[in-house]
């Protein structure tokens, strides 16, 4: 199979041809974490930006929830991963303007024992992703494990945001997750940071949502977002229309928390851009 050329190396912030890399990843299944990507890269291209989505999931649901049919997809992330396709070649068009998707494949379910033996395994999204772009943000969102698809994406992205659902086992999950976003930055990506923690399945009547509330943001401080995504019939409701919920149902809670997230990311993407840009 054919190999795609190495990535060049880029500035200490990128220009404008550069996407800013974002992974989407919790290990945790079931926390919103694929809600988070679709909705937040939703409303992103909503205020003009050019955005994509990789879908790194084996299961595809970010594919499906924009409305990506399995029987359709001829390229997908599958392909870019191994070097088979470029970015621009897998990317399709979706129902919201401006915002594309690489849609997954079932062969990603085979990728992690094929990525065992590769060659520079843990860089192959980077090759793929990290040169110039026709986006604004390119949105990775991760299976729900720690495995060699979530390193690939660790390794290649600026920054992860973290989706938590407020329940006890999830700081347990949490604690994990950072301690391997530190691995990773000491020996694959040196440029990698935590953007921001969003607390997913906000239920402000449950004691337990503000006490996970309070322990999260006393650890973890100005990195959780002010925005917290509730609990929100029309949320579940999106995907199976094959459209986010900002699409489905613009006015309901969930879609109006996750555009105030969209706010609180471009911010404190303005925010790093100026840190590196004065370092």
């Amino acid at each position: 199979m054919k190999r795609l050329p190495a990535a060049s190396v880029s500035p200490s912030f990128k220009t404008h041809d550069y996407p800013r890399l974002l992974a989407v990843a919790n290990q945790k299944g079931g926390v919103g974490k694929t809600t988070t990507a679709i909705n937040l890269a939703t409303a992103l291209s909503a205020v003009g930006k050019k955005v994509l989505i990789v879908d790194l999931d084996p299961q595809g649901n970010a594919s499906t929830g924009l409305g990506i049919r399995r029987s359709v997809i001829k390229t997908s992330s599958y392909d870019v991963l191994f070097g088979d396709a470029s970015v621009e070649e897998a990317a399709v068009k979706t129902k919201v303007p401006r915002l594309f998707v690489v849609p997954s494949s079932i062969h990603l379910s085979g990728a992690e024992i094929e990525l065992v033996t590769a060659h520079n395994r843990e860089y192959r999204l980077k090759e793929a992703l990290f040169r110039p772009l026709p986006y604004d943000y390119v949105i990775l969102d991760c299976p729900p494990s720690l495995n060699l698809l979530t390193l690939n994406a660790l390794v290649a992205v600026d920054s992860v945001i973290v989706p938590l659902q407020c329940e006890f086992y999830a700081l347990e999950g949490l604690s994990h997750l950072t301690k391997t976003v530190e691995r990773v930055r000491k020996q694959f990506n040196p440029r990698l940071n935590i953007q921001g923690v969003v607390l997913t399945m906000y239920d402000q009547r449950n004691n337990l949502t503000a006490m996970v509330e309070r322990d999260v943001r006393a650890f973890f401080g100005d990195k959780v977002y002010k925005t917290v995504i509730p609990r929100n019939v029309r949320l579940s409701e999106a995907p199976s229309y094959g459209l986010p919920a900002i699409v489905y149902d613009m006015k309901c809670a969930g879609a109006q928390a996750y555009i105030h997230l969209a706010s609180e990311v471009i911010k404190r993407e303005r925010k790093i851009k100026k840190q590196l840009l004065a370092a």
